[in-house]
């Protein structure tokens, strides 16, 4: 598990690489490596995992071809015997060190032998100079780039802050971005908040030839198993293998245990493997969503020794700065800051990797919005409204009140979904929760989840590993029938008889809910939130900003002092969020002129970037 960074088609000095390196050396502290030539250079952070005493990168067989490499190769023992076969040798076991010879063998096509989760840069100049970039089949390793067409420099990084690190990055605000921040709590595909800097989405290799224009290649995503099965002995069967797979590591191993029936399970699997430690997080005092004793009750029915941590939100302030820096964009979900302090405990420990149960709901259909959506559409009615309202910081037709006039007239023909998204979600192949569900796992999943936990893991140097995101339980998932999933208001019915007798009665029989922070209690007058919220969401702040209406911001804190309720709490918390993203990031920056065939941002709601 690593950091990557680099560059192509321009020049970056040492010191510069060392910079961006810096930045983002919390995700590999262990080693840091690097090679320029005079198309470009590359660059890792490494977080030892596998083979501790080997694995230094850039990886390379020769000076014409280097590679660095973040994430996991799951399956590199099976490839590492097949390419030694072929004539390959190895320096060591670090899953990583294959790479060079699998990329000799079967060129782009590489990625369709690794199972694992990884982003990837090759650099090959072995005829004429090219860049190639990946993906893994869900976005679990994220990867951004800046492509400039008038210079055709390329810039990338596995954190966004470590991409604004080098020199020629001059990225400033996309106007649209807060509308389609509080439309889809993060941005979707390929945008981000920044103009000009993109996520490369999920199963996407990226090419780009010496002085040319980059090209994406999308990948299929794991194909439904070709035949449903819908015995949970079967499915039980396959995430006990792939936990299993999981738990290889030459660092201690942990597990997430948040007390529901996701990371309940992965805990009952991985300790029928080996002595197993769990975390939790909960909130000091007295809150709403308590989930700890749940989360107790399952570690000790799986035998675990369990770690209760708590946070103090009297904290809360200093520690949303800090999980704000590290992602590089809003979230609007408040679970970041939990996340956020859990890894902190977890490396604290002296973990390095941690097991999560992040994913379930979007592979076996856990939400209550999909349930909601596969009933509507059962009945004939429509759906897709009620569900993309679902997926907002709050439903389209409050958020344009809070806009001023400018800044309702510049989003109102911008679609905050990517292209194509909106098409397939309502008139694609499939049923109803078959479109559902390939939208949750192309576009939310990897944006608003995995993002999330790659970023706030790696930042105290902890990888995060998800056997929920395996392709073969993704396969398994996905070919159930909507019966098999959702059926008679009941919600991943197939995955909860698979954890029967596996993960306590109470755990299974509980109601649903998130596993989130209680904002709504905590974002209370007189608590340290309140003020901290009121502080950066003021009248000249929010003028300045040019894009919200400062009565319209003023009248949610009074509903929320009179009447709380969740919408109004999380509409105040996603704002919160967005301002404390725009003084770390770009309350100094101005925002490059728009592209050709682009809509203008008013001038009030425009922002600087640096000389």
């Amino acid at each position: 598990m690593c950091r990557i960074h680099g560059y192509f088609h321009t020049t970056a000095t040492p010191h510069e690489m060392r910079t961006v390196a810096a930045l983002q050396r919390h995700g590999g502290p262990d080693s840091t490596g690097a090679h320029h030539t005079p198309h470009g250079g590359v660059g890792n952070n490494r977080l030892a995992v596998m083979g501790l005493d080997g694995g230094r990168q850039p990886y390379h067989a020769d000076d014409r071809v280097q590679i660095v490499f973040n994430g996991e190769i799951y399956n590199h023992d099976h490839l590492r015997r097949r390419l030694e076969q072929r004539g390959h040798t190895f320096p060591d076991r670090c899953d990583g060190t294959i790479l060079p010879a699998l990329y000799a063998e079967y060129g782009d096509a590489l990625t369709d032998h690794i199972d694992g989760m990884y982003a990837l840069a090759v650099l090959d100049r072995r005829a004429e100079p090219r860049l190639l970039l990946a993906t893994d089949h869900l976005g679990m390793k994220p990867l951004y780039y800046r492509f400039d067409p008038a210079t055709r420099a390329l810039h990338f990084s596995s954190e966004i802050p470590a991409l604004l690190g080098f020199d020629a990055v001059r990225a400033g605000v996309r106007t649209s971005g807060l509308d389609a921040f509080l439309a889809l709590k993060t941005p979707f595909g390929e945008q981000t908040m920044f103009h000009g800097i993109r996520a490369l989405p999920p199963a996407t290799t990226l090419v780009c030839p010496y002085g040319g224009t980059p090209r994406l290649m999308r990948r299929p995503a794991p194909a439904p198993a070709p035949h449903p099965c819908g015995d949970p002995r079967e499915l039980r069967r396959t995430l006990h293998d792939e936990v299993g797979r999981l738990l290889v590591a030459d660092v201690p191993v942990a597990v997430i245990t948040s007390g529901g029936l996701d990371s309940g399970l992965v805990t009952a699997l991985a300790a029928r493997h080996r002595p197993l430690h769990s975390f939790n997080i909960a909130y000091r005092g007295r809150w709403p969503f308590d989930e700890r004793h749940f989360a107790r009750e399952t570690a000790e029915h799986a035998g675990t020794v369990h770690h209760q941590i708590e946070a103090d939100p009297a904290g809360f302030p200093d520690l949303i700065e800090d999980t704000v820096r590290h992602l590089g964009q809003p979230n609007a979900d408040p679970i970041a800051l939990s996340t956020h302090v859990l890894f902190r405990a977890v490396r604290e420990a002296g973990f390095k990797v941690a097991l999560t149960g992040d994913a379930a709901d979007e592979v076996f259909g856990g939400y209550d919005r999909m349930r909601t959506a596969a009933e509507a559409a059962a009945a004939g009615a429509d759906w897709t409204g009620r569900y993309l309202d679902a997926l907002a910081v709050l439903p389209a037709a409050r958020r344009t009140t809070l806009y001023t006039d400018a800044y309702r007239h510049h989003v109102r023909t911008v679609d905050p979904l990517p292209p194509g998204a909106r098409h397939d979600l309502v008139h694609g192949p499939g049923t109803a929760l078959d479109r559902i569900t390939r939208f949750e796992l192309a576009h939310r999943l990897p944006a608003y989840h995995l993002r999330r936990v790659d970023h706030l893991s790696m930042a105290h140097s902890v990888e995060a590993r998800l056997p929920f995101c395996q392709p073969r339980v993704v396969a398994a998932g996905r070919a159930l029938h909507d019966h098999q999933r959702i059926h008679d208001g009941q919600v991943k019915r197939t995955l909860y008889a698979a954890a029967e007798g596996l993960v306590p009665h109470s755990v299974l029989t509980r109601p649903k809910q998130p596993f989130t922070l209680p904002v709504t209690a905590m974002l209370a007058p007189g608590t340290p939130l309140w003020q901290y919220t009121r502080d950066h969401l003021t009248p000249a702040r929010l003028r300045e900003g040019g894009a919200l209406r400062p009565e319209a911001v003023q009248a949610l804190f009074t509903a929320q002092a009179e009447r709380p309720d969740d919408t109004t709490a999380l509409t105040l918390w996603a704002l919160l969020v967005h301002e404390v993203w725009r003084d770390t990031f770009h309350r100094r920056r101005t925002e490059p002129p728009a592209p050709v065939g682009a809509t203008a941002a008013p001038p009030s709601l425009r922002s600087a970037v640096p000389a």
